[in-house]
């Protein structure tokens, strides 16, 4: 039997872990999980409810008040009104502390909620992939309850239109 050189073991063994990552995601029309967070002014959010009615963007990100995780923010900043025009509501959520979030928020100016889930739990039941202690860059779009749409791979800097691309397409096609 051939072996395998162990630099091609590794190359193999690290590509079988990134699809595994992106195959748990939450899959196309599963329901919003059943969990709750806290927001970054300490209260608690269910996020199944929030998402009971009309559109709800749940935004991963690694880390609060670092650079791509402010472009990202700043990309939904910018496009708020027309996130809200289209009934879009959005929620940022990493494994940062309350006091993390909150203080995000206020140095950014960010219109939209934040949710603390420093124990992972949220991130968990979304599959959304830790590294080193930090959820992934990820997000999930929610209609009537139901996932409608995610990206494993997001763009901070174009985030909020690419969200709104899909909202638009998902309109017609409706």
């Amino acid at each position: 039997m051939k072996k395998i050189p162990f630099p091609a073991f590794v190359f193999f063994y690290l590509c079988y872990l990134i699809v595994l990552n992106q195959l748990s995601a939450l899959p196309i029309g599963s329901e919003v999980p059943d969990v709750t967070a806290v927001d970054q002014d300490g209260n608690l959010v269910s996020l199944r409810k929030v998402a009971q009615n009309g559109w709800v963007l749940f935004y991963f990100y690694p880390k609060a008040e670092t650079p791509g995780c402010i472009r990202e923010a700043h990309s939904l900043k910018d496009n708020y009104k027309q996130l809200l025009d289209n009934g879009i509501k959005v929620y940022g959520i990493s494994m940062d502390t309350v006091e993390a979030q909150k203080k995000f928020k206020e140095n950014h100016q960010l219109p939209f909620t934040l949710l603390a889930d420093p124990e992972g739990k949220v991130v968990d039941k979304f599959g959304v992939p830790k590294k080193y202690g930090m959820a992934s860059r990820q997000s999930f779009l929610a209609k009537e309850g139901k996932i409608v749409w995610f990206n494993l791979h997001v763009n901070p800097d174009g985030h909020a239109q690419e969200v709104l691309e899909v909202v638009k397409k998902i309109k017609e096609s409706s």
